[in-house]
């Protein structure tokens, strides 16, 4: 193992032995909030492309609790980046995939986060940042919509074009987006580091696992990217498996309920919900 230790506090763990050899990867953001929406896509993406663990993340700036899990012993809370190199085979591109239980707790914490982050996607020299999160509305909605940003405005057209999926218009629909999501987008336009975000529609409860908000995302993905990525193997048992990390999630957002949840606020007098 070989740890980094960087001057913003956060400690990088390289978790594989030698570091991979990527060709302008992809990187793709999925932290848990709202309706878990972006780390929902981001954990099914890990398991269904058999993604390697590559980076670990520490910070005496997570939450000062610990989980409890199933085997009755105490599980640290994790920020992870997991990679996938496909050589060039039938024109897929490599990936760079970002999920953890928890967001960094601060604004402090985010802004030097997401420095750490942008560090390793120039130095993997990273083609494109992809940004996920949920937009929480007062409903469960029965077809999210996704709604996309940008820090650059050709990117922006490629992702809203016709078929893609993408509503074209989010000006007016949400206001600001809490958390890496959205501040690795702002900091990445400083360093000249293209990317955008991906923002589905979910229930703005904090019990609510946005399943759904998260398949309309990855049919984003696909439609971008074409993995070959088999819907239908967002079955039961996985949904299971996130319910099991919303949980997580959820523990750690009850000791820090007095910050906003990571996602947007959709532009409504008669809406309520923050975050």
């Amino acid at each position: 193992m070989f740890i980094l230790y960087m001057e913003s506090k956060w400690v990088v763990e390289q978790e594989v032995e030698k570091l991979p050899i990527l060709n302008k990867p992809i990187f793709i953001e999925g932290l848990p909030g709202l309706g878990n929406v972006g780390k929902i896509a981001a954990d099914f993406l890990i398991e269904e492309l058999k993604a390697t663990k590559l980076y670990s993340f520490f910070s005496y700036k997570f939450p000062h609790s610990v989980f409890v899990g199933e085997n009755n012993l105490v599980e640290m809370p994790k920020i992870e980046l997991y990679y996938k190199k496909f050589g060039g085979k039938n024109n897929k591109k490599d990936l760079l995939i970002l999920t953890g239980d928890i967001q960094p707790i601060d604004e402090e914490s985010c802004y030097t986060f997401c420095d750490v982050i942008l560090n390793l996607i120039k130095q993997f020299n990273c083609s494109e940042v992809l940004t996920t999160g949920g937009i929480g509305l007062q409903h469960v909605p029965d077809e999210p919509k996704v709604y996309c940003t940008s820090n650059d405005e050709k990117l922006y057209k490629q992702f809203t074009k016709k078929g893609m999926g993408v509503e074209s218009e989010i000006f007016g629909v949400v206001g600001p987006i809490i958390g890496v999501s959205g501040v690795l987008l702002g900091l990445g336009k400083k360093r000249h580091v293209k990317g955008v975000a991906l923002l589905a529609e979910t229930f703005g409860h904090p019990l609510y696992l946005g399943i759904k908000g998260a398949q309309e995302i990855l049919k984003v993905i696909e439609k971008r990217y074409v993995y070959k990525i088999n819907m239908k193997k967002m079955s039961q048992e996985i949904i299971e498996v996130e319910k099991e990390l919303m949980g997580k999630t959820q523990e750690w957002a009850s000791e820090t309920s007095h910050h906003p949840q990571a996602g947007a606020k959709v532009i409504d007098k008669e809406i309520s919900y923050i975050g």
